[in-house]
């Protein structure tokens, strides 16, 4: 573990089935933030068909009575940009439990993810977004993010 923020710690993850189930009760915390009293049971299956070495997962601890405990997570991946062909890297996952936000956390990891892609020779990094969900939008537009595509649906129920 080193230092990330005063206070914090950054710690990669080991891939074992604590991490997985860390991983699955921070994408379900995102989820349920934005879409209450929904189930998302795809999430489970989502982590045991992407999780792997080649898509590290960082965790941000803070200390507490009990020993540091995560209170943010950054999973990352790869993508293929469709209008060149090459590859990329995703935000596949950034949360911050809402007791930590507005400390800098989630901009930190954000360019934590960017050094990462670059060290990796990417020369591009993506991430997906609901337009709902406004402070997300903001912390990436504020870090210079821009819309490049927009994902498009419509209910035919």
């Amino acid at each position: 573990m080193s230092e990330f923020l005063p206070g914090y710690v950054l710690e990669r993850g080991s891939g074992s089935g604590r991490d997985r189930d860390r991983l699955l009760t921070f994408m379900q915390n995102t989820y349920t933030e934005l879409f209450p009293g929904r189930n998302f049971p795809q999430l489970e299956s989502a982590i045991a068909r992407f999780f792997s070495a080649e898509t590290p997962l960082q965790w941000v601890q803070c200390s507490t009575r009990s020993g540091w405990n995560p209170i943010a997570g950054l999973w990352l991946g790869s993508a293929i940009e469709q209008g060149t062909g090459e590859r990329q890297t995703h935000i596949l996952l950034l949360y911050v439990m809402p007791e930590h936000r507005r400390k800098g956390i989630g901009a930190a990891l954000v360019r934590y993810a960017e050094t990462w892609a670059k060290m990796r020779g990417d020369r591009q990094i993506g991430l997906q977004v609901f337009e709902t969900n406004l402070p997300a939008l903001s912390l990436y537009q504020a870090l210079g993010y821009g819309t490049q595509s927009r994902w498009m649906t419509k209910s035919i129920d």
